[in-house]
């Protein structure tokens, strides 16, 4: 039974789910179809109708200790796929966002996390989004979502469903300890940070 969030829910992840451990993270988007002028044939050959490029999104976790983050190791991307010795792997670099289903998957197994990490932060966005004017308005279909990696259940999905026209990077949720369990905060924050490495700089002061 899928739990369908809205923004700034929470739930119990491991609270009445007994001996949940490993979870797929699934993020996904499509891009919005934009109406070529030049018909078929210009469309193909770029007669007035080209779309421009793919608008490139990217999946990372941002780990934290006591809710900052002390390493650069800790940023979890597709330039650096695993993290906390292993606990927390992501799936690899998606470049269009074409197709049903998620778009980058990161597997955590939660018993894994060492006990000094107590929050993961989910990020999507766009790559180089200043340099090629794109923005979250030109994305639609936005989710987060969590898998019970042994029974293969949809555990939540959290559809982030608002405007976020000149918006370039989406905290989209994020998976944080409460004393012995685990819960998720569907959170659907747009910014205008233009890489990853702008958005991480917050979580370290």
């Amino acid at each position: 039974m899928t739990i369908n969030l809205q923004k700034g829910q929470r739930v119990d992840l491991t609270k009445g789910n007994t001996g949940l451990n490993k979870i797929t993270v699934g993020l996904g988007w499509d891009p919005v179809q934009q109406k070529s002028s030049g018909g078929l044939f210009g469309g193909l050959f770029g007669g007035g109708g080209s779309k421009g490029a793919n608008v490139d999104c990217d999946a990372s976790v941002i780990l934290l200790k006591d809710d900052r983050l002390a390493a650069k190791e800790d940023v979890i991307y597709f330039g650096n796929l695993k993290g906390a010795n292993g606990a927390v792997a992501h799936s690899g670099d998606n470049l269009t966002g074409d197709g049903d289903g998620d778009d980058e998957q990161v597997v955590v197994e939660l018993k894994s996390i060492p006990a000094d990490y107590n929050r993961l932060v989910f990020v999507v966005n766009i790559y180089e989004a200043a340099q090629r004017k794109q923005h979250f308005g030109m994305i639609q279909n936005a989710f987060i979502r969590v898998v019970n990696g042994a029974t293969n259940e949809q555990l939540l999905k959290y559809n982030l469903s608002e405007d976020y026209s000149g918006q370039t990077t989406l905290i989209t949720g994020e998976i944080y300890r409460h004393e012995n369990e685990w819960k998720f905060a569907a959170i659907g924050t747009g910014t205008q940070d233009n890489s990853i490495g702008e958005v991480v700089r917050k979580y370290q002061s």
